[in-house]
């Protein structure tokens, strides 16, 4: 690209012209077939007004495998250049948690963000899950901790880390449904929102009533939830509640942890520390066989089964942006494509709904 761009003057209007030749016509190649990125679709995140990418970049992966409970190991080099290439890609939302890599995440995306527009990029992240030394010296690993006292303490550490004066969302990470229920835990969001350290809050949960409840209760701008092929429970109530409130609706785990990535085949086993290699291997092999059964569903535009499972969650209006994983520049160009390619058709939606019934 460098090189077809040197006739091009040396000023800040090649400078522009450069990157808007980037975005709209970049090149790229995946599974031994080239295709075109023209650009990003862009959605409304709830009550915020801002507008995010709808395919987003979900930064548990990258925070590496040093302390478990990971993806499996990774490169910090690579991680960066996935950032960066997701940005470069019209990403403008960057979802990353405390507690992934012990702050590790938050420290690449920090040093991401340090040759980006800030302006351009809505950063999310979470506390509440407590892996502090003094917790680990005491509790022998990482236990939830929703204190006023420690979540406090938890956006300061993550300000520093990521080298932003404000977090544009911050998220509790998965408290439980009494503690959402007894609702004070929202008055410590509201006193950081007040303190200019956070501009909007949410939650991340796992049962979809934990987060109509965190909508009823806590008037959170944005929730967000699992929602792939494999899991669609917000279906039932969640996903019309974030639309009738305007609550920002950030999907996770589009990829079910990586099964929906078309990469694996059965038996495969994962490295110490990954989170999947405490599975059952007839669950495993489980998700890998329910996985095979979608690929003949995947669009002629499209060029991978992840590809699919990301747009699927995106066919519903009430979702702001899906956050899949990566580690690898080439895995950020597969995801940041779906934000340009064709929406699912009526035809293939309700092609996986009668797979979804066999599962």
């Amino acid at each position: 690209m460098e090189r077809d761009l040197a006739f091009l003057p040396e000023d800040g209007t090649a400078n522009i012209l450069y990157i808007v030749i980037q975005i709209v016509f970049t090149g790229c190649r995946q599974g031994g077939k080239s295709f075109t990125l023209k650009n990003m679709r862009y959605r409304i995140l709830g009550k915020t007004g801002f507008q995010v990418s709808e395919v987003g970049f979900g930064g548990w992966a990258i925070g590496g495998n040093a302390f478990g409970d990971s993806y499996g190991a990774t490169d910090d080099t690579a991680s960066l250049t996935a950032l960066n290439r997701a940005y470069e890609l019209g990403c403008t939302f960057f979802d990353t948690a405390d507690v992934y890599g012990h702050g590790h995440a938050e420290t690449l995306l920090g040093q991401a963000l340090k040759g980006w527009q800030r302006d351009r990029i809505f950063i999310a992240t979470a506390g509440g899950q407590d892996f502090f030394e003094e917790t680990l010296a005491k509790a022998g690993g990482v236990k939830p901790n929703f204190s006023a006292r420690h979540l406090q303490t938890a956006v300061d550490r993550s300000l520093k880390r990521l080298g932003v004066e404000a977090i544009d969302l911050y998220q509790l990470h998965t408290p439980p449904l009494e503690l959402i229920q007894h609702g004070q835990i929202f008055d410590v969001l509201r006193n950081l929102k007040s303190q200019g350290k956070i501009r909007f809050y949410g939650i991340a949960i796992h049962d979809p009533q934990e987060g109509v409840q965190a909508i009823k209760l806590g008037q959170v701008d944005c929730v967000q939830a699992i929602y792939n092929l494999f899991d669609k429970r917000i279906e039932n109530q969640l996903l019309q509640t974030c639309a009738e409130t305007q609550t920002g609706l950030i999907v996770r785990e589009p990829l079910a942890r990586g099964f929906l990535s078309g990469k694996f085949q059965e038996n495969t086993s994962f490295e110490k520390g990954d989170n999947r290699a405490i599975w059952p291997k007839p669950l495993i092999n489980k998700r890998i066989q329910a996985a095979e059964k979608f690929k003949p569903l995947i669009p002629e535009e499209y060029n991978h089964l992840s590809q699919l499972a990301i747009a699927y969650p995106l066919a519903s209006p009430a979702v702001s942006t899906v956050i899949p994983g990566c580690k690898t520049p080439e895995q950020a160009e597969r995801n940041m494509a779906v934000g340009a390619l064709p929406p699912l058709t009526q035809d293939t939606m309700q092609a996986i709904n009668r797979i979804q019934g066999l599962l």
